[in-house]
């Protein structure tokens, strides 16, 4: 009778969710046709704000409710879209960028940049206004025709830095230990286990990296503002520009006006006849460009993104697997309409494993057809072993790239075990039945093991690196070791083909496949709002990345999901060498 009770209660339940659910649909469904169709209205304003994390693409339809249940997305592949359909469009008169706190990364903001620079060509205004400006917002913002700041505002404008957290004294005093083996002198993702202080060469390449990628920002701003490299680098260096006087006076901004003020301006340049401008909000803007088609013809290129983590299994939007990218590229592969590939990566390396896999699916599609890679925001490690599977590879200046090694990393808790008084004792049938233990520190024969492992896959990624960019094994060891570089260093170490983003990478495809017209074919497919709820109503759940996003925000959500990946790393990993945040 308990075993039919509890069955019967199983079925009530699962009646009353699926009634819950449908009633659900029902509302979202009204609210989402509701707004099927946007009115672009003449002389509208198109306004530019970054309210979520921007990825590469968002991988989810605009008009599936179901997405409000996860942590939203903006997608730089539509917001780019957005920008070029307004171009074209009569009734957008011009740009407005108001964007604090943009959240995304600095070679994906530098496209959102270039499209905003290829809008104006055609004479339509681009504004800027905030009521203060970080600098990656400035970065951005610096592209408009005028830069407009509130009074009481302030301007960011101090150079690049990094921070990186040491543990060893943490380990010493707690009894968490990570046992580490590594390949390569500037393998620094596990430095801070090894050391309370920053070695020479992890403070070499750090200074060097951050050089760069100020300089590709820093050129960038004064091309837009005509100010010299050498009086921005003064600038910063004594935070000339902290207030809006200073930085009218310096030639960062146009003019300090309030919001006001700067909707006045706005509506005199547009032509309006109200009272405010008539503004149309970028995701409003995004629903009703998605389906305008940049790109047209018979012929396609296909488009695979591979954004996130490397990780063994089947990936989903935010972690690379092989069981997606496999599925992706033998689509592109086999598909006769299917003419090039260009894989826009993301990511800042994983399991060593999973990107061989990836790699040589690369590889058996080159054979097929021409393969363009386009390096993002960070392409290291792991992301850079999977580029090197193209025929060509380019990247902005201030793309992370390079980090060539691999590491393992193993949690291990005797001292902490010898502290509260726990003994664990094994029983095995052979010497390496218990290869290793938590509780036990790790034995030197277990390790040599491990090196063994580590060795055998740097040298795997080398051969992979040597190979992919036509230099002998000694070149590619002697820029490799680790050492992260960005775009432009990576070009000048012919690590990489060219500098640009996705345009330059699709026009490379569609020349090396000699077609001039083409669509595009965008992979991987990922499961739809309504698949995922079900999912997770049948019995899986919101992944620790989207819930500490969606709870905790981002900042808590990097700091807190940087450290789960250390601790769930498994296998060796060919990763970047630091979780790096720059600001």
């Amino acid at each position: 009778m308990a075993f039919l009770r509890n069955l019967l209660a199983s079925v009530l339940g699962t009646l009353v969710a699926l009634g819950i659910l449908f009633f659900m649909f029902l509302i979202f469904a009204a609210l989402a046709s509701s707004g099927d169709e946007v009115r672009v209205k003449n002389n509208s304003v198109l306004k530019l704000e970054f309210p979520y994390p921007v990825s590469e693409y968002s991988a989810a339809d605009p008009d599936d409710p179901f997405t409000l249940f996860f942590a939203p997305k903006m997608g730089l592949d539509q917001i780019v879209q957005a920008i070029v359909v307004a171009k074209k469009d009569d009734r957008i008169k011009g740009i407005s960028i108001s964007s604090p706190f943009i959240m995304a990364g600095m070679a994906q903001t530098k496209a959102i940049r270039d499209a905003l620079e290829d809008f104006s060509t055609t004479g339509k205004f681009v504004y800027a206004y905030g009521d203060f400006y970080l600098q990656k917002d400035y970065y951005l913002s610096s592209i408009a025709d005028s830069v407009f700041i509130n009074p009481t505002g302030n301007l960011d404008f101090k150079g690049l830095a990094a921070e990186v957290l040491y543990f060893k004294d943490f380990q010493e005093k707690s009894g968490l230990k990570m046992e580490v083996v590594r390949h390569g002198k500037y393998k620094s993702a596990v430095e801070p286990f090894l050391s309370d202080t920053m070695s020479p060469e992890n403070r070499e390449q750090l200074s060097s990296l951050i050089l760069s990628l100020w300089e590709s920002m820093r050129d960038g701003i004064g091309e837009s503002r005509d100010i010299p490299a050498q009086t921005l680098d003064r600038i910063a260096d004594s935070l000339e520009a902290r207030t809006p006087e200073k930085a009218l006076a310096l030639g960062l901004v146009d003019g300090i006006v309030y919001a006001d003020q700067y909707e006045d301006k706005l509506l005199r340049e547009s032509g309006g006849s109200g009272k405010h401008p008539e503004f149309i909000n970028l995701q409003g803007y995004m629903r009703y460009s998605r389906n305008k088609s940049v790109y047209k013809g018979n012929d396609e290129i296909a488009v695979v993104y591979a954004q996130g983590e490397i990780g063994y299994g089947e990936g989903s939007p935010d972690v690379i697997g092989q069981g997606k990218m496999t599925k992706a590229l033998r689509t592109a592969r086999e598909d006769k309409d299917v003419k090039a590939v260009v894989v826009r990566i993301n990511s800042p390396g994983g399991s060593a494993l999973t990107s061989e896999i990836i790699w040589r699916e690369l590889q058996l599609t080159r054979e097929e057809k021409p393969v363009v890679i386009s390096l993002s925001d960070v392409a290291a490690s792991g992301g850079y072993y999977m580029a090197v599977g193209g025929d060509k590879i380019l990247a902005e200046p201030n793309t992370i790239t390079g980090s060539i090694g691999v590491f393992a990393t193993v949690p291990n808790l005797n001292g902490i075990a010898q502290k509260v008084g726990i003994n664990a004792e094994q029983v095995g049938t052979h010497h390496f039945s218990m290869d290793y233990s938590f509780f036990e520190p790790m034995r030197d024969d277990f390790r040599e093991v491990l090196r063994e492992g580590i060795d055998q896959s740097y040298q795997t990624f080398l051969e992979r690196v040597a190979a992919g960019r036509k230099i002998s094994m000694v070149q590619a060891d002697s820029l490799a070791q680790g050492r992260v570089w960005s775009g432009q260093q990576a070009l000048e170490n012919g690590l990489i083909d060219g500098l640009g983003g996705m345009p330059e990478a699709l026009e490379m495809a569609a020349e090396m496949a000699e077609i001039t017209n083409f669509k595009l074919k965008i992979l991987p497919r990922f499961k739809t709002g309504i698949e995922r709820l079900m999912e997770d109503l049948g019995g899986g759940q919101m992944s620790a990345e989207e819930w500490i996003a969606a709870e905790l925000g981002p900042e808590w959500g990097e700091t807190l999901i940087g450290l789960k990946q250390i601790l769930e790393q498994e296998g060796i990993q060919a990763r970047l060498p630091f979780t790096l945040k720059i600001q």
